[in-house]
């Protein structure tokens, strides 16, 4: 499975990745045309929220004739109103004077630790602990079929979004990150656990590793026989598809792809698309075919982000784009409640009719998609509609999946509002007085959870 990089699938089919950091980044927003005021304010924001990009990004899908407007500058390059003008000023003023590092780490640090850097009961709900009293370092186990891994070298991108919620993982900060390269611990934690069926290799982006490092974590898990799966949760397809043509270990790559699937087991490759524009190149539709062609199944997923993708043509493209392309619709996300989401969210009742009308434009084949769905503390929930019920206007909602696996498919409803953008916004509605997981303790990897801090 050798490739030889062939210059008429991109102009920068066959380079060297190069990535660009803060750095660079008066240097990008001056070509974006933005003035000296404003990209002092985006190098702000840039020392609270992570930035990175590569040339790949920047010279292939990036409309620098309609920068700052075009939506993959926008998806990259931090903007200077996500974070509150006071803050932002405030980190300004410090760079205008020319503050040390560690005046600018303390303010950055007091910023970040408003934005709700670890959602959903990451670090306390989510990690299993071995004997109820060692947390296992690097995994999460949210749902019982469903272990998550944080491979300690994957925990970067080719390129940053900037709607992450995984933002805390990458701003230098130890006690925000989650990480290990104790692949036994791993292994041992699974086989003791059966109802788990599928590893999640998530991050950052575990393909950032190369196939050395990555095939070390993931083939000793093939001779666990009750894992059915194993998936990869990764932008690169996208940000540096490279990765699986022209890069040095590409065809090494694949051919773990081919073991992983030859095992018996499901790769599951989670691909992270935001605009159809990361589909245009033909380096990533070659890519695309080379990752399908070891059996792998490329699911795609991604927010619904607010001046990037919120309009139902962008999401019909999308989807009829990936199932051209003989990839599966997955999901359409909610943003979550962290880092900028007061920028970047879209209310609850714009993002189901958004959903819904790029939903109704496409073929049954592409609707294995499900959202939008909110990757909440007690599980994903799915807004399913708006209607009347007995004279009250309610969101009709059910659980995908849950901590408590009673709840999964069990429809529920609650009060239209349509300035709501996340779940913990809403309220009970046809006269209850509590939401289904508000009823009882629910179940988690480390034991009972008290449900008055869900």
């Amino acid at each position: 499975m050798s490739v030889t990089p062939d210059a008429a699938l991109s102009p920068s089919a066959g380079r060297r990745f190069r990535a660009y950091t803060t750095k660079h980044l008066d240097e990008l927003t001056a070509r974006a045309g933005l003035a000296a005021d404003e990209r002092l304010a985006v190098q702000a924001v840039a020392q609270v929220l992570p930035f990175r990009v590569n040339s790949y990004v920047v010279d292939e899908l990036i409309d620098w004739d309609a920068a700052p407007d075009d939506p993959i500058y926008r998806l990259v390059f931090p903007q200077a109103d996500m974070l509150p003008s006071g803050d932002v000023a405030r980190i300004a003023d410090l760079l205008r004077s020319g503050a040390s590092r560690k005046e600018l780490n303390e303010a950055a640090n007091h910023i970040r630790a408003t934005l709700n850097p670890h959602p959903a009961g990451q670090m306390d709900l989510n990690v299993p602990k071995v004997g109820n009293e060692e947390p296992v370092p690097g995994v999460q186990h949210k749902y019982k079929e469903t272990v998550l891994f944080f491979p300690k070298q994957g925990q970067t991108c080719h390129a940053y979004c900037t709607y992450c919620f995984r933002w805390a993982q990458f701003v230098g900060d130890a006690d925000l990150k989650f990480a290990s390269s104790d692949i036994d611990q791993l292994v041992e934690y699974v086989r003791s656990h059966p109802e788990v069926t599928s590893v999640l290799f998530t991050g950052g982006d575990p393909m950032i590793m190369g196939e050395g490092v990555i095939s070390r974590y993931i083939e000793p898990l093939l001779e666990i026989e009750h894992l059915e799966a194993i998936r990869i949760g990764t932008k690169a397809l996208a940000y540096w598809p490279q990765r699986f043509v022209t890069d040095p270990d590409a065809d090494d790559t694949l051919r773990l792809f081919e073991k992983v699937v030859a095992s018996g087991k499901n790769l599951a490759f989670m691909a992270h698309f935001s605009h159809p524009n990361e589909m245009k190149p033909e380096l990533v539709q070659e890519a695309v075919r080379r990752i399908r062609s070891t059996g792998a199944v490329i699911r795609t997923q991604a927010p619904l982000i607010r001046t990037i993708n919120d309009d139902p043509a962008i999401w019909e493209s999308m989807w009829r784009t990936h199932l051209r392309h003989g990839m599966v619709p997955y999901y359409m996300f909610v943003e979550r409640d962290t880092g900028p989401q007061d920028y970047f969210a879209v209310p609850l009742a714009e993002a189901y009719e958004i959903f819904r009308d790029a939903y109704q434009n496409v073929s049954g084949l592409a609707r294995t998609v499900r959202g939008p769905s909110m990757s909440a503390t007690p599980g994903k929930v799915c807004v399913d509609g708006v209607t009347e019920v007995a004279g009250e206007k309610v969101f009709v909602l059910h659980f995908i999946q849950a901590r408590d696996p009673e709840l999964v498919g069990r429809p529920f409803f609650a009060k239209y509002d349509e300035k709501a953008a996340w779940l913990f916004d809403l309220k009970p509605a046809l006269g209850a007085t509590h939401f289904p997981w508000e009823n009882a303790p629910v179940a988690s990897a480390g034991g009972l959870v008290d449900p008055t801090r869900l």
